[in-house]
């Protein structure tokens, strides 16, 4: 059964009419998968532009599909299906040691999208994307025809399917290397920089000492204050460190955090230049220089998700998630030259957050490579929101950047060419493993990776 439905991403801009389909059998996806119509996969919906939308045609619901298949205690090494959520791994895993080796900002996704869009965490530096503890995964092709895909098997697949944003098919489940740790608690040192420039070089003193890196940043300061920082540098705590704060608790448990709810979609946004401004301003002097704190994995990974429904705090009118790298030798400039158009033009970002990314991969649509990446969001109030976001596409463009696809909505073909050097030979195997173009998505068409038609 399917039924036609108005949906969006995470940041509800754009919507789109879909046929939606939940399945809860493989056997009756695959079916569907044979069917000569447009589709996509989707898990969870946390994508926040149209990477999981596809208007006119269907979407394929996966979160039904969420079995663990197996898991090997001695190596740490768990099969699940690919509808699976990572808070579902969390929960049964964390207390028996184990826990995810790359995490995004919300535990709220699937494993199957967490592939799809090759995420990254606050350890990119250290551990890389979700693809580098990726043992294989299978994927069910348009043909109908389930592959196993992993480096030494199907590798070119594997590597096109790894940020390939469910374009050459399902991944019906996957192998992943969990690692092992102690406690449920982050040691988190928070280092305070005056400036952008401060930061990188905090960035550069730090990163090899902590296993997980990443700074709030404040967008609208300006002059000398340009880029002002706060660095949070964590290590999973050793149980020594924890056990005489948890008293008679297991150093493997933590409390649920309390959860807040956004019961309805606000008719304007709060967040604007003047709210943000005085939050900025508590917020980062909220902060002790050099300052330590043991706190559990959830406020230091998935501070948001003690929020439910946040993304309604933007408005009907939805937000635009904005994503960006830059290389090393440009990043300094290149981040500094948008920090700038960001204060001059008060458009202000609630959610700022600043990273130093490691050794890019084999990923033919991955995004991130050595250097360093900056997220931002962006209410979206007006039209004029998209004449600024194309200026700021030239930018990224010029210091040789590249915007990230899962939070993207409005890049243009020639803009999505020019970032991304491998998209001829994705293209490549996507005809080969879907030679009729069946897995399509309103991102895909928009930029130009594939057709309308079949």
């Amino acid at each position: 059964m399917f039924r036609k439905e108005k949906i969006g991403g995470w940041g509800n801009y754009p919507l789109a009419d879909c046929f939606v389909y939940r399945s809860e059998k493989w056997s009756d996806l695959r079916e569907l998968v044979e069917c000569q119509e447009l589709k996509i996969p989707r898990g969870n919906g946390r994508s926040y532009g149209d990477t999981a939308l596809n208007d006119g045609h269907s979407l394929l619901l996966l979160t039904k599909l969420n079995r663990f298949l197996s898991f090997d205690s001695e190596k740490g090494i768990l099969e699940c299906e690919g509808g699976t959520m990572l808070e579902e791994i969390i929960e049964f895993f964390l207390p028996k040691g184990y826990f995810l080796p790359v995490t995004p900002g919300t535990k709220y996704v699937t494993i199957g999208g967490v592939i799809a869009n090759d995420v990254h965490g606050k350890n990119h530096h250290k551990a890389g994307c979700i693809s580098q503890h990726i043992l294989d995964l299978k994927l069910l092709t348009a043909s109908g025809e389930i592959l196993n895909c992993s480096r030494n098997q199907n590798n070119e697949l594997f590597w096109a399917t790894v940020g390939g944003i469910g374009l050459t098919g399902i991944i019906i489940s996957a192998r992943i290397q969990l690692i092992r740790i102690d406690s449920a608690m982050i040691d988190v040192d928070y280092i305070k920089a005056t400036n952008l420039e401060e930061a990188f070089e905090l960035f550069r003193q730090h990163d090899h000492e902590y296993d997980y890196s990443v700074a709030w940043i404040d967008c609208l300061a300006t002059g000398k204050s340009l880029g002002r920082s706060v660095l949070m540098l964590g290590n999973h705590s050793p149980q020594s460190k924890t056990k005489p704060l948890l008293q008679s608790k297991s150093s493997l448990q933590s409390k649920s955090p309390f959860k807040w709810n956004i019961p309805i979609e606000l008719p304007t946004s709060p967040l604007n230049s003047l709210t943000i401004k005085g939050f900025n301003h508590f917020y980062y002097n909220s902060f002790k220089d050099g300052s330590n704190k043991i706190i559990d994995y959830n406020s230091y990974f998935y501070p948001l998700d003690s929020i439910l429904n946040w993304n309604r705090l933007y408005g009907k009118k939805g937000f635009i998630q904005y994503q960006v790298v830059f290389p090393e030798e440009t990043s300094l400039a290149g981040l500094t030259e948008m920090l700038k158009n960001l204060s001059h033009s008060k458009r202000a970002s609630f959610l700022a957050v600043l990273k130093s990314f490691g050794t890019q991969n084999e990923g033919l649509l991955s995004f991130p490579f050595k250097g360093h990446t900056l997220a931002l969001d962006f209410p979206i109030k007006d039209q004029t929101i998209f004449p600024f976001l194309k200026e700021l596409d030239e930018l990224v463009l010029r210091y040789k950047g590249r915007i990230y696809l899962a939070k993207d909505s409005v890049m243009l073909p020639a803009t999505f060419k020019a970032m991304y050097p491998k998209l001829d030979k994705f293209i490549k195997i996507k005809k080969e493993v879907d030679p009729k173009g069946i897995f399509s998505s309103s991102m895909s068409r928009r930029l130009g990776i594939t057709e309308d038609c079949l």
